[in-house]
């Protein structure tokens, strides 16, 4: 079995723009992956070609062999499009190999050592306490989620005074606990808005009465002495890692004592390949994993045989929305992803005459401006 060729689909989830990867074999197998697009979407296309005309004529079950061609043919480390990219192709050799099998993608990294996956909705706003309480337990009734995750900010933030962002935030979460069922796990994600330390500190200790599952990135990720920093003086649990790249990153992060919980993303780490070497790495540290996975069915279906193979997982983010290409997605039941032990590969159908169809949507972030018109984080 040889590689034929490669294509790339850029389509969309929601509002948001996502980027899709066939990898085509002489023998008729094709396996499909999902790449990260942080932007320039579109760049992400040519880089693909580029990359596919790398690995044109090599046998794609050699996953890790190719998997380390791509990353060690760039001079330098690569960053955010390159391994974004390779994690694309990289899924879709782990489906091609796993297909080639008749056996799902899990049974290829070493078995299941879980039958089902934990989700968490994110509702990614901090709505009144009512709102919340009817949102919840609508999810609740509909998906059986029992964790979800809130944003912690209930007014700008770069406008206000920072003592009543902390206030309203502290006395808005504790009544969402009190109003929402006691079996309901919350977590809160400050996306990296705030930039000095000792405000995520204050922050974090304030959301501590209300027991969170853990609060997420409330500071920019570079600094990995911050980190540690705020893991030692929050009372709660700290998350991150969606914004890192490489396993040497994350070790950076856990030596220096930064994270109960760490996040990588399958579609940003370089897939995988790279995201086994990451949750090896947490787990000497006794950290678990909570993968970022604000995307699509496809990048779901990849999180989910990972999780199914990996000991130190903890639990998966999941948005519950539709698309036009994946007419079979993982869906929640008892707040759960259930394996497909019966469907080989990622377990999910794609569906080609639904791609073709250009269903593309430009999205960029947008920056926020203080008061004084300098930039704020977002």
């Amino acid at each position: 079995m040889r590689i034929s060729g490669l294509r790339s689909f850029v389509q969309r989830v929601g509002e948001r723009p996502r980027v899709l990867v066939r990898v085509d074999t002489d023998e008729g197998v094709s396996g499909w992956g999902e790449a990260y697009n942080h932007g320039p979407d579109l760049a992400l296309v040519p880089l693909l070609d580029y990359l596919g005309g790398q690995i044109r004529g090599e046998d794609p079950r050699r996953v890790e062999y190719l998997s380390q061609l791509l990353i060690r043919t760039a001079r330098f480390p690569q960053g955010a499009l390159g391994l974004a990219a390779i994690a694309a192709i990289d899924h879709a050799l782990w489906d091609i190999t796993a297909k080639a099998l008749g056996v799902p993608v899990y049974q290829v990294l070493g078995g299941a050592v879980r039958d089902r996956v934990r989700v968490y909705c994110g509702l990614y706003s901090a709505p009144d306490p009512d709102d919340c309480r009817r949102r919840t337990v609508e999810l609740h009734e509909r998906y059986g989620f029992t964790a979800f995750k809130l944003s912690p900010f209930r007014n700008d933030l770069h406008a206000t005074r920072w003592g009543l962002v902390v206030a309203e935030a502290a006395e808005w979460a504790q009544e969402v606990r009190r109003s929402c069922p006691q079996e309901f796990d919350f977590a809160f994600d400050a996306h990296a808005k705030i930039f000095e330390p000792y405000q995520a500190v204050q922050l974090g200790n304030a959301l501590a009465p209300m027991d969170p599952l853990f609060l997420e990135e409330p500071i920019r990720p570079e600094h990995f002495a911050s980190w540690g920093r705020l893991r030692g003086e929050l009372q709660v649990p700290l998350a991150t890692g969606e914004s890192l790249y490489s396993p040497h990153e994350f070790l950076q992060l856990l030596t220096h004592g930064g994270a109960d919980i760490v996040q990588p993303d399958i579609c940003v780490v370089g897939g995988i390949s790279q995201l086994r070497r990451i949750a090896t790495i947490a787990e000497t540290f006794n950290t678990m994993l909570a993968p970022h996975n604000p995307m699509g069915p496809l990048a779901t279906a990849h999180n989910v045989h990972f999780a199914a193979a990996c000991s130190n997982f903890s639990i998966l983010e999941y948005k519950p929305e539709t698309t036009s290409w994946c007419p079979d997605p993982y869906v929640p039941v008892d707040g759960h992803l259930e394996l497909r032990p019966d469907r080989p590969g990622w377990g999910v159908t794609i569906d080609e005459a639904a791609l073709a169809e250009d269903d593309y949507v430009h999205w960029e972030r947008r920056v926020p401006t203080r008061p004084d018109g300098s930039l704020a984080y977002c």
